[in-house]
Formats: C-alpha cells, sequence, structure tokens
C-alpha cells in the first residue's frame, strides 16, 4: 500500500482522489503543513508516501510516471512529489523547512525543489503530450480538462512500454503486436518475471525441439525460438506498460537471454549428432564468440563519457541520413536479427550451415563495432576516470596467480602484453600435439602477460580492449584443446565449462551496471581467476590426453563452477537492494 497526502484545501469536482485510488494509493487530506507533517509521521517507514496538489489536472498515466516508478527514491511532476522510503527523511525536513505561500508554483512543487538543494535526485519523467498542471482559476481548470481529453493516455502508455530505440526487426516484425501481448498480460494481474520465464521455458522446448535432429523438429524449434523472443520482448514491454520493475526481474531478464540462446546451440550440435554430423566446435565457437562480443560493449561502455559523447555526435550525423539508421542497427547484428536469421536456418537448412552463417556474420559484426570503438577510443584526450578504471578491473576478473604476480611489476604495467599473452597460448594450444606440455608453459607466460597488463590501473586509451582479450584467451584455449584432443565427449564437455565461465562474467557485469560492484574478491579467487583456470585446463589436456579422463576433468571442472558461482549469484540477487536495471536504449545485447 501506498499513501497519498492532498496538500490543501479539496477542490469541487477534482477528479484526482479517484485517480490516486485507481493506482493504490491510500488518500488522506492534510489542510497545512502541520497536519501534512503528522500525516508524514504516522505512514509506515516502508511505503511509499506521495504530496499531491488538491487542485492538479492531469492523466492519470502521467501521475502513474511520476509516482509509482520504483526505480527512483524520489520523483516529481507538476503539482506532485513522491519519495520511497530511502528519501522520506529528505521529504520530512523539506515540509519542516519550506513555507505554505509561494509564488507560482504549489506547495508539491517547492517540496520537490528543497529537495533537490539538500541533494537528493529527484526524478522528472518525460511527458510529452501527458497533460499534468494545477490551474490557477477555473477557466484554467476547463483549458486543461479539455487538453486532457484531446489526449489518449491509453494509447501512449501503449507506446511507452516499446522501447524508443530498438532493432529494424524487433521494430517492425515484433513490437506492433507484443505491446498489446503485454497489456494483456497486465490487465490479468502476470508480472514480467513470469513472462521472462515463459520465454525461457518456451526456449529450451525450442532447443529440445532442435536436438531432435529431425526436418520437424528443426521447423518447431525455429518457430518456437521466434516465439520465445516475442515474449523476451514482451517481457519488457510489459515492466515499463505497468512500470514492475525490480532488481531480481533484471538479472532474469538479462540472464535468461544468454541462457536460451547458448542452450539453442546445443540443441542444434545434440541434433546434428542424431545425424551423423558433429558441430560442437561450432556450437561452443559461437558462445564464444557472441560472448567476447557482449564483453567488448561492456566494457567500452564502462570508458569515460567523452569517448560515448563522440560517439553520440557522430551517430546524431548520421540519422540525418534515414537510410543510415536502421543499415547501422541491422550490421551490429542484434538480439532480434540474430535470433530470427538462426530460427529461419534452423528451419531452413542444417546446423553446421546455421552455426557457420551465423558465426561469419557475428564475427563481421564484432569487426565493424570493435573497429569503430577503437578509432573512437584513440581520439580520446583525457584518460578514464578511478570508477572506470575500478570496473575495467572487475571485469579483467583477476585470480590470485596474476594477482599476486602484478605486485611485482609495482605498476609499471603494460596492457598491451595482455594480447602477446593471448596469442601465445591461443596458437601452442592449437599447434601442439595433443598430449603436448608446451600449451602449460604457454598458459604459465599468460598468467606472467596478464599480470604485467593489470599491474596498473586500467585508465589508458585502449585499455578497455584488456578485459574482452583475457575473455577471449580463456575461452578460445578451452575450445582448442578440447577440438584438437580428440577425446569423445570433450567438446560438450568444453561447452559446460565455457557456460559456467560466462555465466561469472556476465554476472559480474550485471552487478557493475546495477551500482553494486562486482562479486566479491573471495569468489574471484575460489575460481581461480581466468589465468589460473587457462592454466588448470593445460595442464589436464596435458596429463589426460588421449582417453575420456579430460572429458571427465572438464566436466567436474564445470559443474563445480556452476554450483559456486550459482549459488552466490541467486543468493546475491534474490537479496539484493541494487536499483532495477533496465536497458531502454536498445543497444545490441
Amino acid at each position: 500500500m501506498s499513501t497519498a497526502i492532498l496538500a490543501g484545501p479539496p477542490v469541487a469536482m477534482s477528479p484526482i482522489e479517484g485517480d490516486l485510488r485507481n493506482l493504490g494509493f491510500e488518500v488522506v487530506t492534510a489542510e497545512d503543513a502541520a497536519s501534512l507533517a503528522t500525516y508524514l509521521q504516522a505512514v509506515p517507514a516502508t511505503e511509499r508516501v506521495a504530496v499531491v496538489d488538491p487542485g492538479f489536472v492531469g492523466h492519470v498515466h502521467a501521475l502513474r510516471l511520476g509516482l509509482t516508478d520504483p526505480r527512483f527514491d524520489a520523483s516529481a511532476l507538476p503539482g506532485a512529489v513522491s519519495v520511497r522510503p530511502a528519501a522520506r527523511a529528505a521529504l520530512v525536513r523539506a515540509v519542516a523547512e519550506t513555507g505554505e505561500e509561494g509564488e507560482g508554483e504549489t506547495f508539491a512543487d517547492r517540496l520537490a525543489g528543497r529537495m533537490e538543494k539538500d541533494g537528493v535526485p529527484v526524478h522528472r519523467p518525460e511527458l510529452g503530450v501527458l497533460v499534468a498542471t494545477v490551474p490557477a482559476d477555473a477557466t484554467g481548470r476547463a483549458g486543461a480538462a479539455a487538453a486532457v481529453a484531446a489526449v489518449d493516455d491509453e494509447a501512449v502508455r501503449l507506446r511507452g512500454a516499446v522501447k524508443s530505440r530498438d532493432g529494424f526487426f524487433t521494430t517492425f516484425f515484433i513490437s506492433p503486436y507484443s505491446r498489446h501481448i503485454a497489456r494483456w498480460c497486465a490487465r490479468r494481474g502476470l508480472t514480467p518475471n513470469q513472462v521472462t520465464t515463459a520465454s525461457l521455458l518456451v526456449a529450451l522446448i525450442a532447443a529440445g525441439c532442435a536436438a531432435t535432429g529431425t526436418r520437424p523438429g528443426f521447423v518447431a524449434a525455429g518457430a518456437l525460438l521466434l516465439a520465445s523472443f516475442v515474449l523476451d520482448c514482451t517481457d519488457g514491454q510489459l515492466a515499463r506498460y505497468s512500470l514492475q520493475y525490480s532488481t531480481l526481474g533484471a538479472w532474469l531478464d538479462a540472464t535468461f537471454d544468454r541462457a536460451k540462446e547458448y542452450a539453442y546451440y546445443a540443441g542444434l550440435a545434440l541434433g546434428a549428432a542424431r545425424g551423423g554430423d558433429d558441430v560442437w566446435a561450432l556450437a561452443l565457437g559461437a558462445m564464444v564468440l557472441q560472448t567476447c562480443r557482449h564483453v567488448v560493449d561492456f566494457a567500452f561502455a564502462e570508458t569515460d563519457h567523452d569517448a560515448r559523447a563522440g560517439a553520440a555526435v557522430l551517430s546524431r550525423k548520421l540519422d540525418r541520413v534515414g537510410w543510415t539508421v536502421w543499415l547501422r542497427r541491422m550490421i551490429v547484428l542484434p538480439i532480434g536479427e540474430r535470433w530470427a536469421l538462426i530460427a529461419v536456418l534452423t528451419a531452413a537448412t542444417t546446423p553446421r550451415i546455421t552455426l557457420t552463417v551465423l558465426i561469419v556474420a557475428s564475427g563481421l559484426a564484432a569487426c565493424y563495432t570493435t573497429a569503430g570503438r577503437v578509432l573512437r577510443s584513440v581520439r580520446r584526450r583525457t584518460p578514464s576516470g578511478g570508477a572506470a578504471a575500478r570496473a575495467l578491473a572487475d571485469l579483467a576478473d583477476t585470480g590470485p596467480i596474476a594477482e599476486g604476480l602484478a605486485r611485482l611489476f609495482r605498476g609499471r604495467g603494460v596492457p598491451a602484453a595482455a594480447l602477446l599473452g593471448a596469442a601465445v597460448m591461443i596458437a601452442t594450444s592449437l599447434l601442439a600435439p595433443a598430449g603436448s606440455w608446451w600449451p602449460v608453459a604457454a598458459a604459465g607466460c599468460y598468467a606472467v602477460t596478464s599480470a604485467l597488463a593489470v599491474s596498473r590501473p586500467l585508465k589508458g586509451a585502449l585499455d578497455w580492449i584488456v578485459p574482452p582479450v583475457f575473455r577471449a584467451a580463456e575461452y578460445t584455449t578451452i575450445l582448442v584443446l578440447a577440438a584438437v584432443s580428440d577425446v569423445n565427449g570433450a567438446l560438450p564437455a568444453a561447452f559446460g565449462l565455457v557456460a559456467a565461465v560466462a555465466y561469472h562474467h556476465y554476472d559480474t557485469v550485471y552487478r557493475i551496471r546495477g551500482g553494486t560492484g562486482a562479486p566479491p574478491r573471495r569468489l574471484v579467487r575460489a575460481t581461480g581467476g581466468h589465468e589460473g583456470r587457462a592454466l588448470l585446463v593445460t595442464a589436464a589436456a596435458a596429463a589426460l590426453a588421449h582417453n575420456t579422463g579430460f572429458t571427465v576433468a572438464l566436466t567436474v571442472l564445470a559443474v563445480a563452477l556452476a554450483v559456486v558461482v550459482l549459488t552466490e549469484s541467486i543468493g546475491f540477487w534474490v537479496s539484493s537492494k541494487a536499483p532495477a536495471v533496465h536497458d531502454e536504449t536498445g543497444g545490441p545485447e
């Protein structure tokens, strides 16, 4: 329950009280500051409280946006201010310090202004054509009421459920009807988390259909994958439509997207195996490439704002040329285009063709986006700030071995060493015969170069490349060692191991984006860090070559890592007080 306090004498024929009750508020009236303060003290500390001018005239959806959004501790619109428990004390102080009389502003507006002067961020939603005002007289009220009647706020609400910037396929082939599904769900009391879970279940069924290895199974798999994507769009649109944002929901949405896609790759590999074709290397390669692309996205986004500002300027210039807008959004192969490609190819071709085309298309997209970011970064004149350097250090996932070695270099770091070490380890693993100990030596070299790379803060223009290099080195080495071992089951086991490690890395990203910081160092040390896992896997490949012991070792390592990281991660997110993180930009996923 939430409480809305009408601050002032009632206004005849005003619908505000009914509108607030429709939004779930219990409504009381306080005719002066003293009674308002009394009501504030009476409202339970765990509840949201709003102060609204009785003369407010506006759309119900404007009130919804300004008073009920759970992502903000304090929010306001003309004639109304709302606070969550975290900002309650600031509102109480504002009531005590703000006079009841003021020229040109309502009491609620002055309260919001006082809170901002005290350093409390107050969110003010973009209302667009929605009306929110407090007229000064009867004539003004009549005009405002006419303006309200002229705009269908339900239509505005439905349009607002869709991301302002999304991919071509999602914008033109999914959102025109998925938003109506979102409204249908909202009216039946369904939550975004329930829709997210349904999307995961449909995708897992699609993976199961692909695993049958039959043409009807592949056709069904493609259709179900698209249905899963419709639900994937619907959950975010439902969250925006009904303002049901939550920390757990943001984590589920982000995590399930990866689980769905990678489970589908595994389904394709299993289906191909039923037909006598081994495409596990391609499935693992697709997962490695897609995960590394995401790490590039996340690492670059953590660099200082000037690089992003330059990108924004260039983007605005290109947007003036209409045809480039959708072309650029399609080139990066966002989740909508990617899943549509996978679905169509699954239904019409074979798993080998599907995964091969996916890898080629994703590789071209990766080259395009990474090259552009490198060019923008080298033009950056100022170093990254401390927050960006800390985020990149967390994304690096440095384990105890490299952490200890880094202390020996005493800040004389060379981030470019990461590229050298990665290249040596991957090339050695690829060229050395199965059972050779040379990859172990290369992994030892990689641990040293990794320590050298992170022994000083990652503040350089191109230092954001370091975490993606570490991801590519670890994942690709596991892929190569499993492939060259020629051991039965090694590649599927390697797929499971990379999936477990990738989950840990995605979890790190979402925690940083949520403002809660990276996972605790004890977890990173327990999982060995990227360099520790590389040493362990190369040693297992050398010691257990040519027998199923290597497959067993990879499987045991995958299960152990999955148990450790999932236990800690689920416990964190279920109990976390982090703010919800919802991507409203429509960037690539």
